[in-house]
């Protein structure tokens, strides 16, 4: 399946490892050089750790099930099990399952702290075990804090005494050991991260909050698939009548104020479909307790729509309208786009102002040389290569979605060229305004593949 624009930005970052960055924590960065570190700069070595990190959650999903409800009338194991079989019946696990997002260490880090909370009762020191999961998932994405703040609300309403525990407090600093380096890297660089994903909680725009409300709906029914997310909420509507029983009190604590955030930032903005993914493996612990028959129907029917979806990104055996094929969109025509590119180019560069058309030039054309003006990029600290001077003039492309012209501060000897085509089986996915151009100001100089 082809890379998607975020996954070859991402890839950037692997080539410039720092404790944070603009858009979100390092994790996703770390996860990709462990990978190509092994299979070099393909796709699988791209996605490495994600289907092995989709298969350890959801063996600790399993396993959190059997410690959260070991007294269940069908035991907690069979919970655990037919938990992890429903949340791989989602769509969002099977595409994160196939690609490199900041998602997939975040749900491995949370399941995994899911599971070692499910036995702090047994022994004090897996608060210990709790922090640095904590640590990590919060190095992984800044929806992680729902994992603390969960924590807090359990303790609250069900263990109180839990506060007088060196071990929580000592899993507590260590969880703010592990994230320590994101904070020192924040505060070198303004804060930048902190403000830009922690700023979304202040918008307010309520007279779309019914547009936005219908596509955070409808994002979740289609990441989960229709009946999946049918027994998602019945879960999650159980999960409400029980405020006593501790492991049901701790899944409400890890799904509830989560969900209510995000219906929250509905109001202002649009929430991706995939931000609320931390509620996933809580919500499917909680349906294996109360849904027993359609969840099978459920898992058949979500598997085979992931399926589906998966086939048509990779082989596109359909083809569809664009206003149709969200997938086209984001995957179709890049290599025969970047083919293109290179017949223009000759000797001299490609550049995007883009930071995902950008890498995925980067990523299409190995060996050439392909500059990015994105603040995005701009503040990577790529390794330099003086040894290899910028070429005189090379190629711009834009959307044709944009309005205005190359910056005259940026390129100068602006000269226009034919249009090009990003395209799939001939449907059109994105047409650009290309140009000739040098350089005038500043541009960063991507990796290049080999």
């Amino acid at each position: 399946m082809p890379l998607s624009a975020d996954e070859a930005y991402y890839w950037i970052w692997s080539k410039a490892l720092a404790p944070g960055y603009i858009d979100h924590p390092p994790m996703v960065a770390l996860f990709i050089a462990a990978g190509t570190a092994l299979l070099g700069d393909t796709a699988l070595g791209v996605r490495l750790l994600a289907p092995l990190s989709a298969a350890a959650g959801s063996v600790l999903l399993a396993s959190a099930g059997a410690a959260l409800f070991p007294g269940e009338p069908d035991g907690g194991r069979r919970i655990g099990v037919r938990a992890a079989v429903l949340l791989n019946a989602t769509l969002l696990l099977n595409a994160g399952a196939v690609t490199m997002t900041p998602d997939t260490p975040l749900l491995l880090f949370w399941t995994a702290a899911t599971a070692a909370l499910a036995r702090v009762g047994s022994h004090r020191t897996w608060w210990l075990v709790v922090g640095v999961l904590s640590g990590l998932a919060m190095d992984s994405k800044y929806t992680a804090v729902f994992l603390g703040i969960a924590i807090v609300l359990w303790l609250l309403v069900c263990a109180r005494d839990e506060f007088l525990r060196w071990q929580l407090w000592a899993g507590g600093a260590l969880a703010m050991a592990v994230f320590a380096p994101v904070v020192w890297w924040n505060a070198g660089h303004g804060w930048i991260s902190f403000v830009r994903q922690g700023g979304r909680a202040a918008d307010w725009l309520p007279t779309r909050a019914w547009q936005h409300l219908g596509d955070l709906v409808g994002g979740q029914i289609l990441l989960a698939t229709p009946l999946v997310a049918l027994v998602l909420a019945a879960g999650l509507v159980a999960l409400v009548r029980h405020r006593t029983d501790p492991a049901r009190v701790l899944l409400a604590a890890l799904t509830l104020p989560a969900m209510l955030v995000f219906v929250q930032h509905a109001l202002g903005d649009r929430v991706q479909a995939n931000w609320p993914s931390i509620i996933y493996p809580g919500a499917a612990l909680a349906a294996a307790v109360v849904v027993t028959r359609l969840w099978r129907p459920a898992v058949v029917t979500g598997y085979v729509i992931s399926g589906a979806v998966m086939l048509q990104a990779a082989a596109a055996p359909l083809v569809l309208p664009r206003k149709y094929d969200p997938l086209l969109i984001r995957l179709g025509g890049w290599d025969t786009l970047a083919q293109d590119l290179r017949d223009l180019q000759g000797d001299g560069f490609v550049a995007a102002e883009n930071y995902g058309v950008a890498s995925l030039l980067a990523w299409h054309l190995p060996g050439a040389t392909v500059l990015g003006t994105d603040p995005r990029l701009q503040a990577l600290d790529l390794p330099r290569r003086s040894q290899h001077p910028l070429p005189a003039t090379g190629v711009l492309i834009q959307s044709t979605r944009r309005s205005e012209p190359p910056d005259p501060a940026v390129w100068d000897r602006i000269v226009p060229l034919p249009d090009l085509v990003r395209a799939r089986h001939g449907v059109v996915a994105e047409t650009y305004h290309a140009y000739r151009v040098s350089l005038r100001g500043t541009a960063i100089r991507l990796p290049e593949r080999p």
